[in-house]
């Protein structure tokens, strides 16, 4: 039995090591996705602002083009702090994952084409996606937060002292310390 123990032990951690090198080959790539991202959009602008006198790019479907490429390095960076979070804690934080999955939707709304509008499934879809991506951010957050955080932030009483219970003190004496009001304990 302990031999069996043992096996499934290092075959546990050959997973556990293996998992971690995929995450950091995971994170050398979106870094390096990121910086050509960020390099292109730069390269992008800076020769829109060059070579576009009239500053009609800024108007149209260039802004539209800045901006999805703007997002997708957002996007970049938000699956780059994901892996990063994984390989940090070894847990998947849900609430990253659905403001990434948000932030996607948000520029494939934003990158529509002019002709979108005969696409009422395509509408439909982002539609459903972008509802129910933001329910579900709502549930994780709710979910969080502690009940009655909203009560609590908007109580007018002032504060009471955190009495410190001391070892000698039996609960009734402490609750009755409490309930008399003393200040002094």
């Amino acid at each position: 039995m302990p031999d069996s123990r043992r096996q499934r032990r290092s075959f546990l951690q050959w997973v556990d090591a293996g998992e971690k090198r995929v995450a950091i080959l995971l994170t050398v790539i979106t870094a390096v996705v990121i910086a050509a991202s960020l390099v292109q959009l730069t390269i992008r602008v800076v020769l829109s602002l060059l070579t576009n006198e009239q500053g009609t790019y800024w108007l149209g479907d260039g802004l539209i083009r800045i901006l999805g490429d703007l997002l997708t390095v957002l996007i970049a960076l938000e699956v780059l702090q994901n892996i990063t979070s994984y390989l940090r804690r070894h847990v998947v934080q849900i609430e990253l994952v659905l403001v990434t999955a948000l932030t996607a939707v948000a520029r494939k709304v934003i990158v529509l084409p002019t002709g979108s509008g005969d696409k009422p499934q395509l509408l439909i879809g982002l539609g459903v996606a972008s509802i129910s991506l933001a329910g579900a951010y709502w549930l994780v957050k709710r979910s969080i937060e502690p009940e009655g955080s909203v009560q609590t932030l908007s109580n007018k009483e002032p504060a009471r002292p955190f009495r410190d219970q001391h070892r000698s003190a039996r609960h009734d004496d402490v609750d009755q310390l409490a309930a008399s009001g003393d200040p002094q304990h």
